[in-house]
């Protein structure tokens, strides 16, 4: 079994263009993701919500939404697609540091075989040591919701490689291959047109859609 690295880059890369309006007007209503997740360090209540806030925040223009579970409490139960993600090390903010940590991988995504598999982790350590000396330049009251937010777009990007069963990246945009502390921590950040298309195409797509078509 491989790995897909999630890489940093230090460049800037070019802006998103293209109309998202125009991709996702006929999105139809599909099925949940499940997400079954399990934290080595439980992170605050705070961080957690913006974490799932920014995946839903990302994803919707696919269409697509989530079903959070956490792995160990969760019973045998049926789910059309799943995703089980794993957050190692610190997902906290406890003892920053005023300097900058290039810590390479920030999340990887699981292939066996060139098949992309249904596992992904999240490095919390990584992320965080990469943000502190931003993070600490930035009101106290805010620090959890930035952070939070930057573990779901690291998430989103590992979302991106198993819905759309790729190890491909796009330019820019969350499906690009690394990001820069701006990324994780603007205001905004979402995918570039080619990269929607491509979830919008997937076969787990159809697959949440058939399902969803055939509810009562």
């Amino acid at each position: 079994m491989k790995r897909i690295l999630f890489c940093l880059l230090l460049a800037a890369l070019p802006s998103i263009g293209g109309s998202r309006e125009a991709i996702v007007a006929s999105v139809a209503p599909i099925a949940p993701v499940v997400i079954y997740s399990q934290f080595e360090a439980a992170p605050s209540a705070e961080i957690q919500d913006a974490l799932q806030d920014e995946i839903e925040t990302i994803m919707s223009p696919a269409g697509l939404h989530f079903e959070w579970r956490d792995l160990a409490g969760s019973r045998s139960s049926t789910a059309v697609e799943l995703v089980v993600v794993t957050f190692k090390g610190q997902c906290d903010l406890r003892s920053l540091q005023p300097v900058g940590v290039l810590p390479g991988a920030l999340g990887w995504t699981h292939v066996s075989n060139g098949v992309v598999l249904p596992f992904s982790d999240v490095d919390c350590t990584a992320v965080r040591d990469f943000l502190q000396k931003d993070l600490l330049s930035r009101p106290a009251p805010i620090r959890q919701e930035i952070y939070g937010r930057a573990l779901g777009r690291v998430l989103a990007h590992e979302l991106y490689h198993v819905l759309a069963a790729t190890s491909n990246h796009s330019g820019c945009g969350v499906a690009k291959a690394g990001y820069t502390v701006d990324d994780l921590v603007s205001p905004v950040f979402v995918f570039e047109s080619a990269a929607l298309r491509t979830l919008l195409q997937s076969k787990s797509h159809q697959i949440l859609e058939r399902a969803a078509a055939s509810l009562p």
